[in-house]
């Protein structure tokens, strides 16, 4: 019974443990925690301190303590579906990226053992190999191309040895040895992301300003031309709006009496296009020429730069068309 006792204990401080955490933290990156040892798990938590606090414990606790807090806090409710496999919970309100930073310092290499599964691609670098010319029907087994160079084998070109998610051959664990290569890395993996209610990938910790602003660019390219379908403005469809109406303007004033100074130098163009031709490779001329030619030469450039203007004021809409 006193053993019972001293299980209950340990149930209830886990409960309270678990929901302490999710009472003072509002992010929650859960890790995966396959082939890390106590070792390397002591140094990542210390680590940690003061940035984040781990908890680990059995799924069905886990689980089962969320579902009870779930009934005063529903927030926490997609929790529940993450906990599955070998995972554990690393609370912070700090910086996630600065979490994974630690949490990436403390990965060690590991060999490729046969029969496991491949976390990463392995690719075997060209080049020499230290291995004896006797070695070459080796590499001839696994259909790796190679040569001998200095009284040695050289492996001619990089080769895709093994791919992420396939088991690790016999043959090819054994060359990964004799090549002294630790292809695989093991530590505290990030699986997914809990910030305040919402769940996320880990992949969005690897996103930057740059990918950002371009997911920012493609959505609005994707409302204005949503909008420009439903012809429904929106201040993301209203300045190619304006340009093709500007346009518009510009093909009725060219097929009709109607004309202003924009429409004016477009008609011109059309009666006498030549003369605008002719202006393009004077434009072009080398800036040595002869003092007699230089002033057409700066004249026909004006012309050029007006020639610019009459298709609609580009700096006013932004269409280069």
């Amino acid at each position: 019974m006193s053993g019972a006792g001293s299980k209950a204990e340990r149930k209830q401080q886990y409960f309270e443990k678990l929901t302490g955490c999710l009472d003072k933290y509002q992010k929650v990156v859960v890790v995966g925690a396959d082939n890390v040892g106590s070792n390397q798990f002591q140094k990542i938590r210390q680590s940690l301190r003061g940035l984040a606090e781990i908890l680990m414990g059995k799924n069905t606790m886990v689980r089962k303590v969320l579902r009870e807090y779930v009934e005063t806090n529903p927030k926490v409710e997609p929790l529940i579906g993450l906990v599955k496999n070998n995972v554990g919970f690393v609370f912070t309100n700090g910086d996630l990226a600065e979490v994974e930073k630690k949490l990436l310092h403390f990965r060690v290499g590991a060999p490729a053992k046969a029969g496991s599964i491949a976390p990463n691609d392995v690719i075997v670098p060209k080049g020499p190999t230290g291995m004896e010319p006797t070695q070459t029907s080796f590499l001839q087994a696994l259909n790796i191309a190679s040569k001998i160079n200095k009284g040695q084998v050289e492996i001619v070109s990089d080769v895709h040895l093994v791919k992420a998610g396939e088991k690790v051959g016999s043959s090819e664990a054994t060359l990964l040895q004799k090549l002294n290569i630790k292809p695989f890395s093991y530590g505290l993996t990030i699986v997914n992301i809990y910030d305040n209610g919402a769940v996320y990938d880990a992949s969005v910790l690897k996103l930057t300003d740059s990918d950002l602003l371009a997911k920012f660019r493609n959505g609005i390219n994707n409302v204005a031309g949503l909008s420009l379908a439903l012809g429904y403005p929106t201040l993301a469809s209203l300045p190619h709006a304006l340009s093709a109406a500007y346009k518009n303007v510009l093909s009725v004033a060219v097929e009709t009496e109607y004309s202003f100074p924009a429409a004016e130098k477009i008609k011109e163009y059309i009666k006498n296009p030549s003369a605008f031709a002719a202006a393009a490779p004077a434009a072009a001329a080398p800036a040595a020429a002869a003092p007699v030619a230089a002033a057409p030469a700066k004249e026909e450039k004006k012309e050029e730069s007006d020639d610019d203007d009459m298709f609609g004021g580009g700096g006013l809409f932004g269409d280069e068309e």
